[in-house]
């Protein structure tokens, strides 16, 4: 038998080498972005002689790993201008953190709470009304009997009393089986009534984009997707240009209008694929499932494109808008614990975007 070519032996050692699968890299690199956003906080703590405070950790890395884009975008702003970060500072940016968290887990718990009593009440009318129907059939099976015995013996007052009786309790009990069976229909009026409401707490009313709210939950379930499936998965964050300029010289009905062009330009091109929100005033973002970063930039850019080939034109005044555009950064997800750090370098790279003169795409 002749030898293994060298060749051939190298492949077969390839071959029995251990493979490191997609989520041990994606683990990888959560470990080596947890890594580095340590070493962030840590200097931003020693820079600014802040208290090592869980409080004061909690804002700082909000900020930091982007998972606050608003905040992360006024501690940008602030550095850039020099201003100082004191402890003042940092407690009354908790204090508005924590007002706007406790809000919103109110409202959940509060419709979580809603719902399970409608579920507790519905079950209860249900058992309640086929008992009652069980009990009318069973007295109205009795009430024949007397009344055959009644007529079998002939007259008698009591038994005459009784049969009366019975046929007026014999009606009252249709009568609440009625109401029962309209509180079940109304429970589940309800029911679906909340159900609605929880959905339209995750819409925007003026764009009738998701909100921020949905966007961070897709973000996460979409990141959870990649890493179990071995995926690509990038986002992109986009900020209107001028927008306050625009609002100052038409109206901020006017400033309406654009927001509303924009979502539903970012609606035409989202399709069945991509994943388009408003993450807060002039801000939205961008899910792309299955691209990478420099494939999402160049999605990103066709839209925005498109947005600025359009004219608009201030409907009281008849004067132009001019040329609406905005600019965009882009990051790449790098497993479920990096998704509040890749909005985190998506925004950072708006920022590039807007220094290098708006009107462009930046990749982070």
């Amino acid at each position: 038998m002749s030898a293994a070519s060298p060749q051939r032996k190298e492949m077969q050692e390839a071959m029995d080498r251990p493979q490191s699968s997609g989520t041990e890299r994606s683990r990888q690199r959560t470990r080596e972005g947890r890594t580095e956003l340590m070493q962030r906080v840590s200097e931003f703590v020693m820079k600014h002689d802040v208290a090592l405070t869980g409080s004061n950790l909690a804002t700082i890395v909000a900020a930091l790993s982007g998972s606050d884009a608003g905040l992360a975008r006024i501690f940008a702003t602030r550095e850039i201008a020099q201003e100082p970060i004191s402890q003042s500072w940092l407690d009354e940016m908790g204090k508005i953190r924590s007002r706007e968290d406790e809000r919103a887990s109110a409202l959940e718990t509060l419709i979580d709470r809603v719902e399970s009593s409608l579920s507790k009440f519905a079950e209860t009318t249900k058992t309640a009304r086929t008992e009652t129907s069980e009990h009318r059939g069973a007295i109205d099976a009795q009430i024949s009997e007397l009344a055959k015995s009644a007529s079998s013996v002939g007259p008698g007052a009591e038994i005459d009393r009784l049969v009366d009786l019975s046929r007026v309790m014999l009606e009252r009990i249709v009568q609440v089986e009625e109401a029962m069976k309209k509180s079940q229909a109304e429970t589940a009026d309800l029911k679906e009534s909340l159900s609605e409401a929880r959905a339209q707490a995750d819409v925007d009313h003026l764009t009738h984009l998701p909100n921020r709210r949905a966007f961070e939950r897709k973000l996460q379930e979409a990141a959870e997707r990649a890493e179990k499936n071995g995926e690509r998965l990038s986002l992109g964050f986009c900020d209107v240009d001028h927008f306050k300029s625009i609002n100052d010289t038409h109206g901020h009905d006017a400033g309406d209008r654009v927001l509303v062009a924009i979502a539903n330009t970012l609606k035409r091109h989202a399709g069945k694929h991509l994943f388009a929100a408003r993450h807060g005033g002039e801000e939205f973002v961008v899910l792309f499932p299955g691209l990478t970063a420099q494939d999402a930039a160049d999605r990103l850019d066709e839209i925005r494109i498109d947005l600025s080939s359009r004219q608009m034109v201030n409907r009281d005044t008849g004067k132009s808008f001019g040329k609406i555009t905005f600019s965009g950064g882009v990051s790449s997800v790098q497993g479920t614990e990096d998704a509040r750090g890749a909005l985190g370098r998506a925004d950072a790279a708006l920022y590039q975007a807007k220094e290098a003169g708006r009107d462009r795409v930046q990749i982070g």
